[in-house]
């Protein structure tokens, strides 16, 4: 396949010369300045451009950054009467591949263009190579990320159903953990929180009462109130969640929404007694979340309460049990998303787990590190 060449010198014979002895082997046209040599760049492609260095108007040291703007991959050479050190350093500074002296030796000529268009092989092998790289990383990246979202998928079933395998302990709280998610993510955009930090909300509020396995059915089911002694074991319930999530690398920020759900922002909470910004902002949001789903559900002794009284407390407490600004985030959600949500976790859904057995397994081993 013949390789393009441009040669470029305002003296036509010399230009000529060199047309004539290239064309044998490769495809030449001439042009008799710069402005002329870069019109043809524009219309065409050439793998190689010979050119002058001392013309009239631009000169080919000039002309050299141009060729590279227009044609990054055009190798360029110059050739120049003027025997100077100065003018080569000056010519491969700007971007040209050799230089040659007038008056010229043939085979110098035939040697050095031969070597430039193996040059330009490379460039473009070297390019074809980064592109099929290119496109091998986008499919394996997107292969990889297919294969993710199908792992995220498969542990969101689990959790659900782990989740759901703890509600059946009590019968009160039956679907309030997968309503504080749907209620949580809705604050967490509204707050402007990153993906990461969303995928974090979003477990930690699934599995934000997993601790309660470490919990006796006596205490946890108790009818009547707590005694102190029972209200000490109950509130050990966050840090059992934080020690049950431990060591499950996709769960760790999640663990710190389980461990702190129940800090409060003027540090009257517990397990820890965390104040402000010590809590986590996950945590911070869920805390929100949680009490307006417990404000507005019906209880065995109590009807849910309103969208605004639920409001009017959040508000009442911002600044002592809730961070103000996360409260204010929730003020700027429309009611009707609000309600919309609610009663969307109204609905009745019919919910079949598959991995009821795994979670058992699971279940077991967990509580069995806890106690011990």
């Amino acid at each position: 396949m013949e390789s393009s060449i441009l040669i470029v010198d305002d003296e036509r014979e010399i230009a000529e010369m060199l047309s004539d002895l290239l064309s044998a082997e490769h495809d030449c046209e001439t042009a008799g300045s710069a402005a002329e040599a870069l019109q043809r760049l524009r219309e065409r492609e050439f793998r190689l451009v010979v050119s002058d260095i001392t013309m009239p108007g631009m000169s080919g040291l000039e002309m050299v950054p141009h060729i590279k703007r227009l044609s990054p991959d055009t190798v360029v050479v110059m050739i120049s009467g003027l025997q100077t050190v100065e003018s080569a350093i000056e010519a491969l500074r700007l971007g040209a591949f050799d230089y040659m002296m007038k008056p010229f030796d043939l085979r110098q000529v035939e040697a050095v263009v031969k070597r430039a268009l193996e040059y330009h092989e490379l460039i473009v092998a070297k390019q074809r190579y980064e592109n099929h790289l290119e496109e091998l990383v986008e499919q394996r990246t997107a292969a990889l990320d297919q294969a993710l979202g199908s792992l995220e998928d498969a542990y969101r079933s689990t959790l659900k159903a782990l989740t759901a395998a703890l509600e059946t302990r009590d019968s009160e709280t039956h679907g309030h953990s997968e309503r504080v998610v749907t209620y949580s993510l809705r604050l967490g955009r509204e707050y402007g929180l990153e993906q990461p930090e969303m995928k974090a909300l979003e477990f930690g509020s699934l599995l934000h009462d997993i601790g309660k396995i470490g919990v006796p059915d006596a205490i946890l089911r108790k009818p009547a109130k707590l005694t102190d002694e029972e209200w000490v074991q109950m509130r050990e319930h966050p840090l059992h969640g934080q020690q049950i999530l431990r060591g499950i690398d996709f769960l760790s920020r999640a663990s710190r929404v389980v461990a702190q759900h129940h800090e409060k922002w003027d540090g009257s909470g517990y397990p820890l007694g965390l104040r402000a910004e010590e809590i986590d902002i996950c945590a911070r949001i869920f805390a929100v979340a949680d009490a307006f789903d417990a404000i507005t559900s019906d209880r065995v002794y109590r009807r849910g309460k309103s969208y605004e009284a639920a409001a009017e407390e959040l508000e009442l407490w911002a600044g002592k049990q809730f961070d103000a600004e996360v409260v204010a985030a929730f003020h700027r959600v429309p009611k009707e998303d609000w309600e919309d949500l609610h009663r969307r976790s109204l609905m009745p859904k019919e919910e079949k787990y598959e991995v009821h057995q795994m979670v058992g397994a699971m279940l077991e081993s967990r509580l069995g590190a806890v106690v011990s």
